[in-house]
């Protein structure tokens, strides 16, 4: 079989690795930004064009505000830095989710990143950032409700804030959840699914390797 056009990883841990490191909660959650750009090249090396991670949900709103006020910073960070340094890689970013929620500094630097690494063509890294399922679906259906078509499965997708992404194939949460948590709930319906009990900061590229070995051996019906 070959690579998988798109991927998507659901980044969960990074508190309960500061836990067990006995480290602040805060702390994991920048180990687990420095995993995720290491993770990108992992993917785009193995050919991967898509890579889908659930950063911040529209649920994260309600942590605490220390928290939540860490996060953004630690963002701004990320977008401002790190993830430049991947659009200079080829690497073309792109953000989806209630974004109008977020401080109105990062939301311009969010468009930059967008705009500035536009024409890369090594992979698209996909970053769901104050994004829920259940909130991109109502959008989509206000918006094809108001177009005034008839809506199907084809022409709903082209609604959603997701609409140029590829179905994920496969889905990844570490961890040891199991379950999506709002995470790409219509374009999920037929990706593989692989729950790891590694937490976020642990991930690693023999992992990675694991999961798409195991893939590569599932014979997908679609329901046939």
């Amino acid at each position: 079989m070959s690579a998988p056009e798109c991927i998507g990883i659901i980044l969960d841990g990074n508190r309960r690795w500061a836990k067990r490191e006995g480290l602040p909660s805060l702390e994991g959650h920048r180990r687990g930004a420095d995993r995720l750009i290491e993770c990108v090249r992992w993917v785009r090396d193995r050919e991967i064009k898509h890579l889908v991670v659930y950063a911040f949900s529209t649920e994260n709103w309600n942590r605490m505000e220390e928290e939540v006020s860490y996060l953004m910073d630690l963002f701004r960070e990320t977008a401002e830095r790190t993830l430049k340094e991947l659009a200079k890689d080829n690497v073309r970013v792109r953000f989806i989710g209630k974004l109008d929620m977020l401080p109105e500094d990062l939301q311009r630097t969010i468009k930059r990143l967008e705009e500035t690494s536009a024409t890369n063509t090594g992979i698209t890294l996909w970053i769901c950032m104050s994004y829920g399922s259940r909130a991109e679906i109502a959008a989509a259906a206000t918006a094809a409700a108001h177009a005034g078509e008839t809506v199907t499965e084809e022409n709903f997708s082209k609604y959603l804030w997701s609409a140029d992404m590829p179905d994920p194939a496969l889905i990844i949460r570490t961890s040891g959840r199991h379950r999506l948590s709002n995470f790409l709930l219509w374009q999920a319906a037929y990706s593989e699914l692989f729950f790891l009990d590694t937490l976020w900061p642990d991930f690693s590229e023999a992992d990675l390797d694991r999961v798409l070995a195991e893939f590569a051996e599932t014979e997908r019906t679609f329901g046939v």
